[in-house]
């Protein structure tokens, strides 16, 4: 007889043995014990986490006939009558299950679609189970629509797929989705501790635990692990040997050199990385085990006395528990997020083992880093660690900065405060001086120009107020200029010709080119009910815009009684809406910045601290309808 793998011998055949997906397993069990059905079912989730096995349960639950022959549907299948027995072994005419990453194509769908309209053979229910779904075509997805959303009574759909970002919303909406989980570590122990205890096979705790991380979630890569690791050991299932097929780091390694960067002994994390190198282990797995640990080691510093995911029986768990004591918890973390980094570095360095080697050396960096700035804090003369912290200089006394500055001239680290004020004010009363100026700058002092009374910070405190600020004069220039490039001859049918445009551009009665024709135009004349128009381009003068701009102008004037008609001409433009909406917004741009510029508040900035108004950065309230600005 041959060998039937323990993945497919142990696969569960009732939801009673379904692990690890119990919001699953409690949802379809309610739904068939009060038989609310539905007619479409998706299962999503990783690969061996019982997407298949699922279907096949329910398969059986709505088929199964029952010991006696007379069941009905049920959430606890037999398994030995007829039906239960036929789709456990592959052979049951009404529940055909569908490969579509090999049968993805239109054609395929529609030859399974056709079996739809025939009842079922020998079952209560056909089952179309499309595994992969995700992997049909577009106009494969399209032909199952309609037989998706209603399909007969006697027919359900299962559909299974790892990718769910692939499957059109429209399968989706027609479908009651269930997400299967990842399993945990802890849960795929137990059951492999079930599995080998059914096949009377000796297995070390500790070796079963590598089985279990090493699945990564996945039930069937468990079984498939063991299957290959008792044929690796022999029949046993040792850590040794499980270690050295997985190709998996041996923890004593990561805690040595977890303990050698808690202490800073860099000869030792030298030596064991050398270790690593002539026994050949990966360094991909070194820094995935490093990191395993912690994250372990996080949990026990944030919350103390919780094994951080491991059963008490771990003997790692009292070495995780002694290195969270030793290691503080801000290099815990720093040492995490350079491992989970220094694993994308393996494959750009020339070597492996020299990228592992480098990722332990820059974890060892930070440990100098570290012992530098404690004692530049507790001596408090170490000036260089300081140097790269501005936040930190506004602190500084304001008294002090006379002395500093002739020292260092050529790159100021800080921003400068106000050096006249506080020298003057200094030469008579030096206490009420650090009082009144010790607030930190403004943000926009920050990035003005060097003021010039700072290159002569060494002369008299009464020559500094001569000295004049010429950064506010040149600022209106822009403003001041551009009206007197815009010239604008009123005339009274100028007047009632932009009042009426403005009133239907805000009511939105024309748009696009009509709207332009209307604001670049000149109303010239209004004589026997036509309208002339002057616009200076031949590219608004279109038959469309004036036929639009005239039916625009016979709504807005419906209530006077007017029904004009338009004749546009070509010629200069004295007065426009559009030069006279321009003309308004350069006198707004320019009482706004003359209300600024006199305004005492800024003046007393310039003045005292320097301050100078960005060009452009000045922008008149947008005035509205009915409220004032």
């Amino acid at each position: 007889m041959s060998y039937l793998v323990l993945a497919r011998k142990y696969r569960p055949r009732n939801f009673s043995e379904m692990v690890g997906q119990s919001h699953v397993v409690q949802a379809l069990s309610n739904a068939l014990g009060t038989q609310r059905l539905h007619h479409a079912y998706l299962f999503t989730g990783t690969r061996g986490v019982g997407k298949t096995t699922i279907s096949r349960i329910l398969a059986k639950s709505l088929n199964c006939l029952g010991v006696d022959g007379q069941g009905g549907i049920t959430a606890t299948p037999c398994g030995v009558c007829q039906a239960c027995t036929d789709i456990d072994s592959g052979r049951f005419v009404d529940y055909t299950e569908l490969d579509a990453a090999s049968n993805r194509g239109v054609d395929e769908i529609a030859q399974l679609l056709e079996q739809a309209v025939y009842k079922p053979v020998v079952g209560r229910f056909k089952v179309f189970m499309i595994d992969e779904v995700h992997m049909l075509t577009n106009t494969a997805f399209n032909a199952m629509l309609k037989t998706l959303e209603e399909p007969p009574e006697y027919l359900k759909f299962v559909l299974a797929t790892t990718d769910p970002q692939k499957v059109p919303a429209t399968v989706l909406s027609r479908c009651l989705q269930f997400n299967l989980r990842p399993m945990a570590p802890e849960t795929i122990l137990e059951h492999l501790v079930q599995v080998l205890r059914a096949e009377n096979i000796e297995a070390e705790p500790q070796a079963l635990r590598l089985l279990a991380r090493a699945a990564r979630g996945s039930m069937r890569d468990a079984l498939s692990l063991t299957d290959q690791a008792i044929a690796f050991g022999s029949g046993q299932l040792q850590e040794a040997s499980v270690r050295q097929m997985l190709g998996s780091v041996d923890r004593s390694y990561v805690f040595q050199l977890l303990d050698a960067l808690a202490r800073g002994d860099g000869k030792s994390v030298v030596e064991t990385s050398e270790v690593l190198r002539l026994n050949g282990l990966s360094a991909a797995s070194t820094l995935e085990e490093m990191a395993t640990v912690l994250q372990r080691m996080a949990v026990l510093q944030a919350v103390p006395g919780i094994g951080a995911g491991d059963d008490d029986a771990d003997p790692e768990i009292a070495a995780t528990a002694r290195l969270a004591q030793t290691l503080p918890a801000d290099e815990t973390q720093l040492l995490y997020s350079l491992c989970l980094h220094g694993r994308a570095e393996l494959g750009l360095a020339p070597d492996d083992y020299a990228a592992l080697t480098m990722v332990l050396l820059r974890l060892l960096a930070f440990k100098p880093a570290g012992a530098t700035t404690a004692a530049a804090a507790q001596g408090g003369a170490v000036e260089p660690p300081k140097k790269p912290q501005p936040d930190s200089v506004p602190a500084t006394p304001v008294a002090a900065r006379p002395v500093a500055a002739p020292v260092a001239p050529p790159a100021p680290v800080r921003p400068p405060l106000a050096a006249p004020p506080v020298r003057q004010n200094m030469e008579e009363n030096p206490s009420s001086a650090l009082v009144q100026r010790a607030p930190p700058a403004p943000d926009f002092v920050a990035s003005r120009d060097p003021l010039p009374w700072e290159d002569a910070l060494p002369m008299p405190a009464s020559a500094l107020p001569a000295v004049p600020v010429p950064a506010p004069a040149p600022a209106p220039a822009p403003a001041t200029a551009a009206p007197a490039e815009l010239v604008v001859i009123s005339s009274p049918l100028g007047d009632a010709w932009t009042a009426l445009v403005n009133r239907m551009v805000a009511a939105e009665m024309i748009a696009a080119l009509a709207r332009e024709l209307a604001l670049q135009s000149e109303l010239r004349s209004q004589a026997d009910g036509v309208w002339t128009l002057r616009v200076e381009r031949e590219s608004l003068n279109q038959a469309a815009a004036r036929e639009k701009l005239q039916a625009a102008l016979q709504t807005a004037l419906q209530d006077s009684g007017q029904a004009p008609r338009l004749s546009v001409e070509l010629g200069p433009v004295g007065d426009s809406p559009a030069r006279r909406n321009a003309a308004a917004a350069l006198e707004r741009q320019r009482q706004a910045e003359e209300t600024i510029q006199n305004d005492p508040f800024v003046q007393d900035m310039m003045r005292d601290w320097g301050a100078r108004i960005v060009p452009g950065s000045i922008k008149p309230l947008v005035p509205v309808a009915g409220k004032p600005i």
